[in-house]
């Protein structure tokens, strides 16, 4: 009876706890406890995993819907979802270097001032163009296979690859990266990437004040 209780109490603890978080983002599955937009809760995105309703609305798979900082919403009562919290106050995301080639041209599903939310699709057997992402959660729709390049200016059968498995609702942070992909699988590549703006200014900064100028005779 013990054993028991200590292993429903263990499996409670599991339920309760984040599915990944770090210093940019917190990931729930099937739970949202950001629904009543505490302070400590910045903006927050509901990814649908299957059919649900949020707040009236009904999702689809790979459907997102955003909630502003001080918004509150109602959490679906079933179905499979994820609530993907924006900590406040993370860090700033650097702007790549000069020459790095452009982000791919992704379905946009939501444009904000400090993230873009992307649906990325391949079809089998696809190669991109070179292309560079920022920090980024990467939520994988399908599972397929895709192989990299991170020496995009070379492409098989010279370049070094990485070939990896995209497993169904799994959730990852990704770093900053150029690279060239191809969907090595038999199956379409489909994932919701939210990824973070580069922040190259202080807005809490007051205004510089206008240059002096400078008259004849002074």
């Amino acid at each position: 009876m013990r054993i028991l209780l200590v292993a429903l109490l263990y499996f409670q603890t599991l339920q309760a706890s984040p599915l990944l978080e770090n210093e940019f983002v917190r990931v729930w599955r099937n739970m949202a406890p950001c629904a009543a937009a505490a302070p400590s809760c910045g903006d927050r995105v509901l990814l649908a995993l299957g059919s649900i309703e949020v707040s009236g609305q009904k999702l689809e798979r790979g459907d997102v819907r955003v909630f502003k900082t001080d918004e509150r919403y109602s959490p679906p009562i079933s179905g499979d979802y994820l609530e993907v919290v924006i900590k406040p106050g993370h860090p700033k995301t650097i702007a790549p270097s000069a020459g790095t080639p452009p982000a791919p041209d992704n379905k946009i599903l939501y444009d904000g001032k400090e993230f873009t939310i992307f649906e990325e699709k391949m079809q089998p057997g696809e190669l991109s163009s070179r292309h560079s992402h920022n920090q980024r959660l990467a939520i994988f729709l399908n599972r397929t296979q895709v192989q990299q390049w991170t020496n995009y200016w070379q492409r098989e059968p010279s370049g070094e690859s990485e070939t990896r498995e995209l497993i169904p609702d799994q959730v990852t942070f990704r770093p900053a990266v150029a690279h060239i992909s191809k969907d090595v699988g038999i199956v379409p590549i489909r994932n919701i990437l939210i990824e973070f703006k580069p922040q190259n200014f202080y807005p809490d900064l007051p205004p510089a004040p206008p240059p002096q100028m400078r008259h004849e005779g002074q």
